[in-house]
């Protein structure tokens, strides 16, 4: 079988870095943590004790570091599953791709990824402020039907709850859930995180049940999450990358998570717009323990 990877389908760039990351092999660390906010990345990396190397390209903004002698590389995915289709596949690509010999490496290399975001929250108790790690992951963008194995790395049982719950529409893409690594949430979550179901969404606006102008296909939509809930966990809240995240990360051997700060409750329609000093914290507290 031959496991040559051709160049129309891992494009390296000529000075050896991947095509939209910019980052060459022996700068990726194997901590990894995600940020949408290209500007964000200096935030997590003012932390830093050393800061090693730096790469930019369109939305994506890089820095490999220490922190208390832990090597990590921040990196910003910039908004929706779309984009961490891109990271996901590139960063693995630089784990465990010979770039050389455009095969795959015999040992392969285990990421720990942790996504540091914000969204909105659906519970009495996800208030604007909370810390909320995504056990479980539901995509509404349909990003990981489109590869192989999908169902061995996904909860079947809970997409089949919650589409019949919701009577889920035909014409939207269909549901599906991914599950964060265990051992990772109970390291990053700790005690001091709400863990619950996330809902990812294709968008802003209509998928998460904005109307501005243009009317939306199941105006009911939002209640019918919020009231759902599988073996004690309840929909927390909506954001746009999660379930892409832990879904791609499970079907290439990584660890991955994603914890967010709440800035908007969508029952109290409460908002928070200056969150600088809120997720600082929530960085600080995964530095620490990734």
């Amino acid at each position: 079988m031959n496991n040559y990877i051709a160049e129309s389908e891992l494009v390296i760039n000529e000075d050896g870095s991947i095509f939209h990351l910019h980052i060459k092999p022996e700068q990726l660390a194997d901590r990894v943590i995600l940020v949408g906010d290209p500007g964000r990345v200096n935030l997590v990396a003012s932390h830093f004790d050393t800061c090693e190397c730096e790469a930019a390209n369109r939305e994506f903004h890089s820095k490999t570091g220490t922190y208390k002698g832990k090597r990590i590389t921040v990196l910003s995915t910039g908004i929706g599953c779309d984009n961490i289709d891109i990271v996901l596949n590139e960063l693995d690509a630089l784990a465990n791709i010979d770039f050389n010999t455009r095969m795959v490496n015999e040992n392969l290399r285990s990421l720990q990824i942790v996504r540091v975001g914000t969204c909105g929250g659906l519970q009495p108790n996800t208030p604007v402020g909370t810390f909320i790690a995504s056990v479980k992951s539901i995509g509404f963008d349909g990003l990981l039907n489109y590869y192989g194995r999908r169902d061995e790395v996904c909860d079947i049982e809970l997409e089949k709850a919650f589409t019949a719950h919701t009577s889920w529409l035909p014409q939207l893409p269909a549901p599906y859930v991914s599950v964060s690594d265990p051992e990772l949430i109970e390291r990053i979550a700790g005690d001091d995180m709400v863990r619950g179901i996330t809902c990812t969404c294709g968008g802003f606006y209509g998928p998460q049940g904005r109307c501005l102008r243009i009317p939306l296909a199941d105006p009911e939509l939002n209640s019918k999450i919020e009231s759902f809930e599988y073996q004690g966990l309840r929909v927390t809240n909506f954001e746009m990358e999660s379930s892409a995240l832990a879904g791609l990360s499970s079907l290439l051997g990584h660890k991955a998570m994603t914890c967010c700060m709440v800035l908007a409750n969508r029952r109290t329609h409460n908002m928070k717009t200056s969150y600088k000093n809120d997720i600082n914290t929530l960085i600080l507290t995964v530095l620490e323990r990734i």
